[in-house]
């Protein structure tokens, strides 16, 4: 079960070692027009995806890592579109997505393509992308990459007491926090993401998974509306679609791929983890300083109470 209307919790000044905004999406509002949503689910190439489309001027794009190492408090609007498509609590509808993505012109990879007939209905108007990818690399690629960080032990234990960590992890994948000391009032909640797209098991079930959720796309939009995209094609067929001139002296972008992805995964962990250390040094030093200054009081007012009494 997810739950919506999670609060808000700033950012704190002791998290130095992550370069996280924070940035309360609830108060915010479209700035410019959704003319893109890129639908392929992730690791079919949308990370290479998204650094086109921003160098055609599609900027900006939200992917996953909007969310993940961006701007973390945007889990807990993603929180309330997961407790009100799957247990009915609250709405989200058009209003609230343009809080979410209004700075953005396009959108692709998870968590929003959990949501692609609910973003095909409130954005009519966008061109549809779907980036593809042979199924059984796809699902190789996915189990070594994000079913990986979704169950990664590592990010739980950060996710217990840092702050970025501790608003994404919970998103990702369904878990019990008895004790969050990162954001206490998000204790206690379950969440939907990773279990529930994949029925509760990504190696069995990812496969066929992948197959149905193409196919529904499909079935939701007009073909003349709909590019199916492979990476290796470049700018062309993009630029077609899109309507856009093909970028002059430039090679089509090639990101986030298998060992990059881990590697940028395990340095957030260490950054995070760098954050809470520092964040009970100061804690610590706070207290250490005010318990001396406490003492120094106390010493300075019987001293003085005891020259009196002489």
């Amino acid at each position: 079960m997810a739950y919506a209307n999670l609060p808000y919790t700033p950012k704190p000044v002791t998290d130095i070692f992550t370069a996280d905004t924070d940035i309360d999406r609830r108060k915010c509002h479209r700035v410019v027009p959704m003319r893109v949503l890129a639908l392929g689910l992730g690791r079919t190439g949308t990370a290479s995806l998204r650094t086109a489309l921003k160098q055609l001027g599609f900027d900006d794009c939200y992917h996953m890592m909007s969310a993940s190492v961006e701007n973390p408090p945007d889990c807990l609007m993603w929180q309330d579109a997961f407790a009100a498509k799957y247990d009915g609590v609250g709405t989200f509808g058009r209003e609230q997505w343009d809080q979410l993505f209004g700075h953005c012109q396009a959108v692709c990879d998870w968590p929003a393509v959990a949501f692609a007939k609910e973003l095909i209905e409130a954005y009519p108007e966008a061109k549809i992308i779907m980036t593809t990818r042979d199924v059984d690399s796809w699902h190789a690629s996915t189990m070594k990459t994000v079913d990986w960080r979704a169950n990664d032990p590592e990010l739980k234990a950060v996710a217990r007491f840092d702050w970025g960590a501790g608003l994404y992890q919970p998103m990702l994948k369904s878990q019990f926090y008895p004790n969050s000391l990162s954001n206490p009032r998000i204790a206690n909640i379950f969440t939907e993401f990773w279990d529930v797209f994949f029925g509760g098991d990504f190696e069995k079930n990812g496969k066929q998974k992948y197959i149905d959720y193409y196919d529904e796309v499909r079935s939701l939009v007009p073909k003349e509306n709909l590019l199916e995209y492979r990476m290796g094609e470049g700018w062309t067929p993009l630029c077609d679609f899109l309507e856009v001139p093909v970028p002059e002296g430039k090679k089509f972008p090639r990101t986030n791929d298998t060992d990059g992805f881990v590697d940028r995964c395990k340095a957030r962990n260490r950054a995070q983890m760098m954050n809470v250390a520092f964040r009970c040094l100061v804690v610590g030093g706070s207290v250490a300083v005010t318990a001396f200054s406490a003492a120094m009081t106390i010493r300075r007012f019987v001293g003085s109470r005891g020259s009196l009494l002489a």
